[in-house]
C-alpha cells in the first residue's frame, strides 16, 4: 500500500466525523466518504497534522456554504455521476496517515487517494475556509 504526501487539493477516501456527530460524543465517522486536504502542518515532533473537508451528495441549505464539484473534476478522479459538493463550513483535523484513511475501493485496496483537485478550484476552498474560519467555520480534531 502506497500512502501518498497530503497535499491541498488531494482527495482522499475518509471515515469523516461530522461536527454534529462529534457533539453527540461520536469518536468515529458513519460513512467513509471523499475528503479534501485543506492544510497540511508539521508538528514540532515532525509529524504531519492535516485538514480535510467533506464531500457529500447533500445539497447545502445554504449555497455559500459549499462549492459543488463540477462533473468533470469528478469523472476524472473516478468518482460517480451524483451532483456533489464540497463543504465549507467544518474540517477534521488528523495526524496523517491516521487510522480513518481508507483504500478508494474494494478493487483497488492499495490506492489510497483518486487524485487531485485542478489548483484553482483547491485554492477557491482554502479562500472559502479562511473566511468561514471567522465566523461559522468549526473544527473537528481526531484523535490516533
Amino acid at each position: 500500500m502506497s500512502i501518498p504526501d497530503p497535499e491541498p487539493g488531494l482527495v482522499i477516501r475518509y471515515s469523516y466525523l461530522w461536527q454534529h456527530e462529534a457533539a453527540h460524543g461520536k469518536e468515529d465517522g458513519t460513512k467513509d466518504r471523499p475528503a479534501v486536504v485543506v492544510i497540511t502542518l508539521k508538528n514540532e515532533d515532525g509529524k504531519k497534522r492535516v485538514a480535510v473537508v467533506p464531500i457529500t451528495h447533500s445539497p447545502p441549505a445554504k449555497p455559500e456554504n459549499a462549492l459543488q464539484l463540477p462533473a468533470p473534476v469528478k469523472k476524472r478522479l473516478g468518482l460517480d455521476d451524483e451532483a456533489s459538493w464540497i463543504v465549507l463550513t467544518e474540517v477534521n483535523v488528523f495526524t496523517w496517515p491516521g487510522p480513518d484513511l481508507r483504500p478508494i475501493s474494494r478493487e483497488k485496496p492499495a490506492k489510497m487517494a483518486f487524485g487531485y483537485l485542478p489548483a484553482r478550484l483547491t485554492q477557491m476552498i482554502i479562500d472559502s475556509l479562511r473566511t468561514n474560519n471567522k465566523s461559522r467555520a468549526k473544527m473537528v480534531t481526531r484523535t490516533d
